[in-house]
């Protein structure tokens, strides 16, 4: 028997969509932004492959220079390890990681270059690579691959959701500003893929969003491979 693949995604988009409503229901603004945080970040941890996982963050550098406070981090599970992590405060090696994501209530501009002053606070941080070993193999330091980042919304207060304001607003962010991927649970999701100052802009249907969105983040997560070897001994030059 057949499964029917985008019914299973459509059915986990009713079930989030059903959780973020809920979190509005809450009162206080901090409490409703966290619940709809930890929302997101369940529905990726529960579907992203084990290799990722995701967190509430900020993220450091080998120079001790931290980012701003990023609602989701998606970072590597497997080779870098997680420098600390007590009472909620979590740091997360440059090295390790993979995406970064806002969450907002709806999209609108204000939104929009919150997301993405969070994005270059990440991207402008250091990031060191080093030689591993494996399969018995030497391989040698690579370059760090773009980090991807993103926002992620219940609903917006543009009206078309994505018109003419949307792209104006996306396409003049700094070049490490870029957001890369969105999704408004209730009007739809986009991929922007960069080049040089373009930005070719692709729109989900809206009744497909969390599945367009889950698919082309898979996507680009793939074609970043596994993140490089940390180089310790950065870390510890201060020591």
């Amino acid at each position: 028997m057949a499964v029917n693949l985008r019914n299973l995604f459509l059915g986990l988009q009713k079930r989030l969509e059903a959780s973020l409503l809920l979190s509005c229901e809450v009162d206080h603004p901090t409490t409703k932004g966290d619940t709809s945080e930890l929302n997101w970040q369940r529905m990726l941890n529960e579907h992203l492959p084990s290799r990722y996982r995701v967190s509430r963050a900020k993220v450091l550098d080998c120079t001790g220079s931290t980012s701003d406070l990023i609602d989701i981090v998606i970072f590597d599970q497997h080779y870098t390890p997680l420098l600390f992590n007590e009472a909620g405060s979590v740091l997360i090696p440059s090295e390790s990681v993979y995406a970064v994501f806002e969450v907002k209530p709806d999209l609108d501009r204000q939104n929009l270059k919150y997301a993405m002053a969070k994005a270059e606070s990440v991207r402008r941080l250091k990031r060191t690579s080093s030689p591993m070993v494996n399969a018995g193999r030497k391989v040698g330091a690579r370059t760090p691959p773009r980090i991807l980042a993103g926002i992620l919304c219940l609903a917006s207060s543009w009206k078309p959701p994505f018109g003419r304001p949307f792209r104006s607003c996306l396409r003049s962010s700094s070049k490490k500003g870029r957001v890369d991927l969105g999704c408004v649970l209730n009007e739809g999701a986009f991929e922007a893929v960069y080049a040089g100052a373009q930005a070719r802009i692709t729109l989900s249907r809206k009744d497909t969003t969390l599945v367009f969105f889950f698919l082309r983040l898979m996507h680009r997560l793939q074609q970043m491979g596994t993140v490089p070897a940390i180089k310790l001994e950065e870390y510890g030059r201060g020591l």
